[in-house]
């Protein structure tokens, strides 16, 4: 018996279209890409700027469980519905985020989806793609030399060194830059300083490129940067120090979006990664945009599970670019189910459908909360080959009893044909006008409220506790003028808790804000919570043992 197709082998045989045919499906003509080959290209400025007086298509968001070791497919399930709502004759265009090369070399592999519904080039996509990555990390690290050199030639903004709070970037897993001293060398080599490497992925420089309009509110934004303090502890600005206008000439590009095609041809923009965990998960602001001027119908994803990806999608994303959701996909599998139910990864295969019954919960927390912000939602199962009808009946009588629908799916077996129920439950929905979006929290409210009202009416925990200084930082923002931003909660996404051992949907726990950083630039106050690292490590046998080239110069081991 033949073993299945890897996804590399599978996104290798797909026949492509040259990219100019996969834009002229959205209405875009050759003369406004940027072509990278046959296969992707970026779409230039002056044609997004003429589409601004179209009429929006749907958004349709999706997004997940908690996720878990077995994996859910939350990206190839936005691929295969994108897929599937073009086969029932629905223009659509996909949008997803670009992968980061740390994960990739990491555990968690790629994000270009899975099986026969994954967008393509994905050997590309997965590892430099258009160079958006690079170009975020050097507009990052140019920064963080200026503020460096600015102290050196006398530093006239008088930063104190002691509070310079800009941190370098690398786009790699790197636990041995967490934290380390710069400047060592003697006199010619600056001031020796603590300071330390974040992933690119949690760079505010990311999130300011995902939400920005334009390339105008790109370089305002940059500006707003908060890189130090001075010794009366009154803000340094990245403007104060010159950085505005190279970082965003670094960046005149990456702020284009990206367009490839599915393995079906369909088009789909891939354009920003920031983290879900770290920071608000979601694509850029301008190719949304771009796409629901351009298709009639839009699916995008948020990352991780909905308390994490799907709240900062709906308090952050959708507040500050004033998008309204028509209808929330939830994906869910079998396997998580039975994980949140107490199953080892090991002993997924054999049938348990009390497991399945007891991890269910977890779906039904996150269907409550999607719903708590307006949207209808339908789930998703996601189809794998252990999957046992009883324990898929289990899931789906559970999700009725919730009030939802949950359809399987086999779009990873099968394509756009294994998800065309979904597709047309989906269309339906977001029809059907009955979408009443509002993020759960005003804008008026203390940022220590909008803290404990994430972690109360997302999470369900009991209460918020926080480290010494926090509110007086929180009060210091507020005073400055900050107090209106949403907040980005930072922990794990592997439980509704900040402790990734709480599964399925706990109740009356706590949850420890230890840090909280304000990302004026991108608008939002990020609240670190228990354990959550902005600079990840490689697992004991990373990802990258693997990954090789082969004699016939094609990669081997990209999953």
């Amino acid at each position: 018996m033949a073993l299945p197709k890897s996804d590399i082998e599978i996104a290798r045989a797909a026949s492509k279209l040259p990219i100019g045919e996969v834009a002229t499906r959205l209405g875009v003509p050759a003369e406004s890409l940027i072509p990278y080959g046959r296969d992707k290209a970026k779409i230039q400025a002056d044609f997004l700027a003429g589409l601004k007086g179209k009429p929006d298509g749907k958004l349709i968001l999706v997004t997940a469980v908690n996720p878990t070791p077995a994996g859910e497919g939350k990206s190839t399930t936005t691929v295969g519905l994108g897929d599937a709502l073009a086969r029932i004759g629905r223009r659509t265009a996909i949008c997803l985020r670009e992968p980061s090369l740390g994960p990739c070399f990491g555990q968690k592999g790629g994000a270009t989806g899975g099986g026969m519904a994954q967008v393509v080039p994905m050997e590309d996509i997965n590892l430099h793609f258009t160079g958006d990555f690079h170009a975020i990390t050097a507009a990052h690290n140019l920064l963080a030399a200026m503020i460096d050199n600015h102290v050196y030639w006398g530093n006239a903004e008088r930063i104190d060194t002691r509070r310079i709070v800009w941190r370098r970037v690398l786009d790699m897993n790197d636990r041995a830059l967490r934290d380390i001293v710069t400047a060592l060398g003697g006199p010619a080599n600056g001031y020796p300083r603590e300071a330390g490497f974040d992933i690119t992925v949690a760079s505010e420089v990311m999130a300011i490129l995902c939400l920005a309009e334009d390339l105008a509110d790109l370089e305002r934004r940059l500006g707003e940067i908060v890189v130090a303090f001075r010794t009366d502890r009154t803000p340094v600005f990245a403007r104060d120090i010159g950085a505005t206008g190279a970082m965003a000439t670094l960046l005149k590009d990456a702020m284009l979006p990206n367009l490839v095609q599915t393995i079906e041809n369909n088009p789909a923009l891939v354009h920003g990664g920031p983290f879900a965990n770290i920071a608000h998960g979601c694509n850029s602001v301008v190719a949304t945009k771009a796409a629901l001027k351009l298709a009639d119908y839009v699916v995008t994803e948020a990352g991780f599970g909905a308390d994490l990806g799907a709240e900062k999608f709906f308090d952050i994303k959708c507040r500050q670019a004033g998008l309204s959701p028509a209808a929330c996909v939830i994906v869910a599998t079998v396997r998580s189910a039975k994980m949140n139910g107490g199953v080892s990864k090991e002993d997924l295969a054999a049938e348990d459908v009390a497991a399945v019954k007891r991890g269910a919960v977890n779906l039904g927390r996150h269907i409550e909360n999607v719903r708590a912000f307006g949207v209808p939602v339908v789930v998703a199962i996601n189809h794998f080959a252990t999957d046992t009808q009883a324990e898929i009946d289990a899931l789906k009588d559970y999700a009725a009893i919730q009030g939802a629908e949950a359809i399987l799916c086999r779009h990873w077996a099968e394509g756009s044909a294994g998800a065309v129920e979904l597709a047309e439950k989906v269309a339906a929905l977001a029809d059907g006008g009955t979408a009443r979006f509002q993020p759960i929290y005003a804008d008026g409210l203390p940022l220590i409220e909008k803290i404990e009202t994430v972690v109360k009416r997302i999470y369900r925990g009991a209460a918020v506790t926080v480290e010494r200084g926090v509110l007086g930082q929180l009060a210091d923002f507020e005073a400055r003028g900050y107090g209106h931003l949403p907040v980005c909660m930072a922990k794990t996404p592997y439980s509704f808790s900040a402790d990734p051992a709480l599964l399925g949907a706990p109740e009356n726990f706590g949850v420890h804000v230890r840090e909280v950083r304000l990302s004026a630039g991108a608008g939002f106050v990020v609240a670190l919570c228990g354990e959550v690292l902005t600079m990840p490590g490689l697992p004991r046998r990373p990802a990258a043992e693997r990954i090789r080239i082969d004699e016939a110069g094609e990669i081997q081991g990209l999953f």
